[in-house]
């Protein structure tokens, strides 16, 4: 992990122009809420209304919660960490990193936050954004592949150039990056975290020459039935094994009685329970994921 970090510290560095090859922006004076200025001389009170939003944040969700808990923070305690803009031609300045932030001080009733400005290049805003989210771990796994998306389409890097600018493992920027070949669907579910990223990987494993039935069927059961991922991973390799959509296996239809029982079974025993019940004969059958859950449920069995 520490070297993680540090491949990251690196990273940033890279993409920042450092104090003494940085062309100096011309001073602006900006009012701060006491009504007193500031240069650009150092971290300095931008007034709020001249910062413009980042075109290059990756994050797409914002938790409300966490959102007014930092507004409540910064209503006591201010902002403690500025934000860091770039200057624009027009005497504007761009937001680089610092969203949550700049929105927190908005609800918080603040006209300005102490800031950093920067002047650095389309392509080195885009890569400050990223590696600023992901030192955070502020991204969830679709934003992130969004990200890496971004920085391949708009700036044509290569896979192994993405990897060295953000610090991940180049084999992590390409898992990343084929989520995107998911249906949105799929890739909206693992962004609420209704799904994982293992998730998705295991309904990449589906014939690329198929639509999308299949995967959204697979998504449905997967929410639905709870599955992880192994179990997914089954799922998908029956439907590889069969000749199409119509050998998925339908829905149970199972009778409100029976199922109840399955539902205090699955409480008392901890694992996923089923009953095939044809006329008062059948069978229960019970799943377990490994070995540890499968001697969990026959202590419980032999209580």
């Amino acid at each position: 992990m520490a070297d993680k970090r540090k491949a990251l510290g690196r990273g940033l560095d890279a993409l920042l122009p450092s104090a003494k090859s940085q062309a100096k922006p011309a001073p602006q004076l900006v009012k701060n809420d006491a009504g007193a200025s500031g240069t650009a001389a150092g971290p300095r009170e931008v007034a709020l209304e001249l910062i413009d939003a980042n075109p290059y944040q990756t994050r797409v969700m914002t938790d409300p919660a966490a959102l007014e808990e930092l507004a409540a923070s910064i209503r006591v305690s201010g902002v403690l960490q500025p934000v860091l803009l770039r200057p624009l031609a027009s005497g504007r300045f761009q937001l680089m990193a610092g969203q949550r932030r700049v929105m927190a001080s908005l609800k918080a009733g603040r006209t300005s936050v102490p800031a950093v400005v920067r002047a650095m290049s389309d392509q080195q805003a885009m890569e400050t954004t990223i590696v600023e989210n992901l030192q955070r771990e502020d991204l969830n796994a679709i934003e992130q592949a969004m990200a890496f998306g971004r920085l391949s389409r708009e700036f044509k890097l290569t896979q192994d150039q993405i990897a060295e600018r953000t610090g991940k493992e180049r084999t992590t920027v390409t898992n990343f990056m084929r989520l995107l070949k998911l249906p949105q669907m799929v890739q909206q579910a693992i962004g609420e975290g209704a799904i994982t990223m293992g998730h998705g990987k295991a309904l990449l494993g589906l014939p690329p020459d198929q639509d999308e039935t299949v995967a959204l069927y697979l998504l449905k059961r997967t929410v639905e039935k709870q599955w992880n991922v192994r179990q997914l991973e089954e799922q998908v390799e029956r439907y590889r094994a069969g000749s199409g959509p119509a050998r998925v296996k339908k829905d149970r239809v199972v009778d409100a009685n029976v199922r109840a029982i399955e539902e205090r079974l699955q409480s008392s025993l901890g694992c996923k329970v089923e009953i095939e019940d044809k006329g008062g004969k059948g069978k229960v059958v019970l799943y377990y994921d490994d070995l540890v859950m499968f001697d969990t449920i026959q202590d419980r069995l032999e209580r």
